[in-house]
């Protein structure tokens, strides 16, 4: 007999988190299939991880598009006892059958600059809706074996107008502002992305903002002169997608994109740019040979 959570049939474990499990359920209700993250709440000091879901679930009832993952539910089990207190954060969310991007095969400049353009759209939305990701990254972003697009973990999200006590994000992608404001922003945002594309099509991390101590280390001079030009890394990048890239990472917020609708845009014409050309490529080969080989 297969394990069981309540009305959920258990299928399979998706993901393991430094304090989060996501599995991969059946609900008894629908029979639909669903994504389960199961959050552990084992004394005081795991209640920010409790705060983190309760975000979640908040963030995610304020958004709808195709690019970002949908949360439905968030359950909070008791332990037994009329005083009892809560031992388990759920969240129910949208079940996506593929692989986060740093855990994906290698893909191609054409259909990598298409994955860019589905994360910007769906971060166009969520900050028209007022909410910054906060934590953007490659191990955030789902594609699916149908080549869906899926932002997903707003727990580190900042919601605009709302205090935020603690700002949390990953090394290789944070922002100097996160550290030395301590502040989250639409280019907060653009940084993270723009650290995001240079992983994937350098294979590159940028180096790291942050300190041992989680202080900003990098000065903007410095940064300047360690972060090594896209190209240089990755010679057959497209010159305008380099760029983009470099603009991004500016140290400086305001030398970044006006915003992220700025930069989808700029990945949409890359987008028509690259398969036009890769259609142009398709012309001149010689599909009949055993191997593929240019026509003469």
């Amino acid at each position: 007999m297969s394990e069981r959570i309540g009305p959920y049939q258990v299928l399979g474990v998706l993901g393991q988190g430094a304090h989060s499990k996501i599995i991969h359920i059946r609900r008894a209700s629908d029979s639909r299939q669903y994504a389960l993250k199961l959050v552990p709440i084992g004394s005081k000091e795991d209640e920010k991880f409790l705060e983190q879901a309760e975000l979640e679930y908040r963030v995610g009832q304020k958004l709808d598009h195709a690019n970002l993952i949908r949360v439905f539910l968030l359950e909070k089990v008791r332990t037994l006892g009329f005083f009892g207190g809560i031992k388990e954060a759920r969240l129910l969310v949208e079940y996506v059958n593929g692989e986060t991007l740093d855990r994906f095969r290698p893909l191609g400049l054409p259909r990598l600059v298409q994955v860019f353009e589905g994360v910007a759209a769906g971060m166009v939305h969520m900050h028209r809706r007022g909410v910054y990701h906060g934590d953007l990254k490659p191990n955030n972003i789902l594609l699916s074996r149908t080549g869906e697009v899926k932002v997903f973990d707003y727990g580190l999200a900042w919601v605009r107008g709302e205090a935020k006590g603690r700002i949390q994000g990953t090394p290789e992608y944070i922002a100097p502002e996160q550290l030395a404001r301590k502040c989250v922003t639409e280019h907060t945002d653009l940084f993270n992305f723009g650290a995001t594309m240079y992983k994937l099509v350098t294979g590159k991390n940028t180096p790291s903002m942050m300190s041992g101590g989680g202080s900003l280390s990098q000065s903007a001079k410095a940064w300047q002169q360690i972060l090594k030009p896209v190209r240089d890394l990755a010679p057959e990048t497209p010159e305008p997608l380099a760029k983009l890239i470099e603009q991004c990472l500016a140290h400086n917020p305001q030398a970044r994109p006006a915003s992220m609708s700025e930069v989808q845009g700029t990945l949409s014409h890359l987008v028509d740019d690259l398969v036009t050309k890769a259609d142009d490529q398709l012309e001149n080969w010689d599909w009949g040979a055993d191997d593929l080989v240019a026509k003469k």
